[in-house]
This record gives C-alpha cells, structure tokens and sequence, in this order.
C-alpha cells in the first residue's frame, strides 16, 4: 500500500514514461554503464531520480528474498529460482527491485490488475 501510494504520488499514471524500463531508469534501478571502444562494463546502481520510492522497491525485494518458498506464487517465481544460486545476493536484490518496479508500472500505466499466470499463459 505505501509503495502504491507513493507511486501514485511521484508518477501520476506513469504516462511520462513509454515503457516500464524507462521509469525503472528514472528510479535509478539500472546499473551505471562505462563504455570504452566495443567494451560495455556495468557498475553500480545509478541511484537517480526518487530516493523513497527505489527505497521502497529495494526493500520490498529484499522482504520477497527472505522468502524463498513464496517465490512460487508469483509469476518471475521461475527467474528468481535460477538467478538465485549464480548471483550475489545485492545483485539479485537490485534486479528484483528493477523487476518489481517495471511490473508496477505496467499495472499503474495500464490500469489492470496484476496476474501472476500471465507469463507461464503466454509461454
């Protein structure tokens, strides 16, 4: 609720944003990219934009961490079980917080509610 709310409150509907990677760009859940030649090296997040609401969406994804054996009632319950034993704990935390963020604004944008067997449906 208080994440909704503070979404709500930051981004109206989210209709500044096309795509849900570019609101999760303006949060600061992406990482930092140096780029030299034809080499691309990914640093840390960026931390731009709203410092609440990524607070927010980096501690809801540390909550869901917590808890493996919910991982499977939700529709990326699959993505976390893989990326979950090949990345360090912040990085996995920092991608689930991009992850949530991206389908909140998919939620908000499109005024739907959320549906965990979207993914598994269309696959």
């Amino acid at each position: 609720m208080i994440t909704a709310s503070a979404m709500v409150a930051a981004v109206g509907t989210g209709a500044a944003f096309a795509k849900g990677r570019d609101f999760a760009a303006w949060l600061g859940l992406v990482p930092k990219q140096i780029s030299t030649g034809d080499r691309t090296i990914l640093g840390g997040l960026s931390k731009r934009g709203n410092r609440y609401l990524r607070t927010l969406f980096v501690s809801g994804a540390q909550a869901l961490l917590q808890r493996p054996q919910s991982w499977g009632g939700h529709g990326f319950g699959r993505w976390l079980q893989a990326a979950g034993p090949r990345l360090h704990r912040n990085v996995l935390t920092a991608a689930l917080a991009n992850k949530l963020a991206r389908i909140a604004w998919g939620v908000l944008y499109r005024g739907c509610g959320y549906d965990a067997e979207y993914a598994t449906r269309t696959a």
